[in-house]
């Protein structure tokens, strides 16, 4: 079957009367009428319920109709597709992250600007739920998370989460090589609130040791926790990323907190589509020419020499 004669059903369907949609199609109505039929011929059914006038489409005619915009979108994305190819990557990638991936994300949001400088990234902090559910609804294009292994998803790892007891130089803790997690449970804390995910994998982290953890101040920002922990009054568990943005502050220190057995891994997750969007393929190429675990572990090697 042609495409244009998917056309002429669509557009027959949208004006109901031959000779407007025959018009539309800037073809004669008898060309538009035998475009049909040989549709119907070359399907094996009957498309169009057919009398004196246009009366409607059959059952079957209905199902081809949707099949016919499908492709006709499909026709009309290929055609966007190679026409960014020509261009260049244009447009804006839809990015989201977890709060504890957002200081990692400029590794990879910088040199796929620098890669496709006319395109645009449009960044957003949401909590791991409200990325599944924006990629589900293809409200996002791609994002930095946990990987759950969600249904839908497609995902290429970029590193493993470790934890660091970030306390102040004069803390009690201070001069251990490595930090347990029964002893960090006692310590005045600063932690990202339940609602996050990072929370969540940090209390099944002290669960796991035997003890239960009840900080002093909760907060969902990454920055209003470093800014309560600079006050050297209080310690606080950090993701190892958080180092890339934020460092160390001044009169505090860092000490690698006992390994879990599983170090929870991020990376970035895209919805299952096909063929992927040019913006997303672009990202995804980038993305696979990285090594962001050997970057992150090079800046927590250079914090702890200090």
């Amino acid at each position: 079957m042609l495409l244009r004669e998917l056309q002429y059903l669509v557009a027959l369907a949208r004006e109901r009367h031959f000779a407007r949609a025959a018009e539309a199609c800037h073809v004669s109505q008898p060309s538009l009428s035998a475009g049909i039929r040989r549709l119907e011929t070359d399907l094996d059914v009957t498309l169009v319920s057919r009398g004196r006038r246009f009366t409607g489409l059959t059952e079957e005619g209905e199902r081809v109709l949707l099949w016919a915009h499908r492709i006709l979108a499909d026709l009309d994305g290929l055609r966007d597709d190679l026409d960014q190819m020509r261009a260049g990557v244009s447009g804006t990638l839809r990015l989201g992250a977890i709060p504890t991936a957002l200081a990692a994300a400029s590794l990879l949001t910088t040199p796929f600007c620098a890669r496709h400088p006319h395109a645009r990234i449009s960044l957003s902090s949401l909590s791991s739920r409200e990325i599944h559910r924006r990629l589900t609804d293809f409200e996002i294009d791609a994002a930095l998370t946990y990987l759950d292994g969600e249904d839908g998803e497609r995902a290429i790892p970029l590193y493993e989460e470790r934890y660091l007891l970030l306390t102040p130089d004069d803390g009690e803790l201070a001069d251990r090589p490595r930090a347990r997690w029964t002893e960090v449970a006692a310590l005045p804390l600063c932690l990202l609130g339940q609602e996050m995910r990072n929370r969540r994998i940090l209390d099944d982290l002290f669960h796991d040791a035997g003890a239960a953890v009840v900080p002093a101040i909760e907060t969902d920002s990454v920055s209003a926790l470093f800014a309560h922990v600079a006050t050297h009054r209080w310690s606080s568990v950090i993701a190892h990323a958080w180092l890339h943005m934020i460092g160390v502050p001044d009169g505090m220190r860092i000490i690698p907190m006992e390994t879990p057995p599983k170090s929870p891994q991020i990376g970035l997750v895209t919805a299952e589509r096909s063929p992927q969007p040019v913006v997303v393929r672009a990202l995804l190429d980038v993305a696979r020419g990285l090594d962001l675990r050997v970057t992150l572990d090079a800046t927590l090697r250079n914090h702890l020499a200090r």
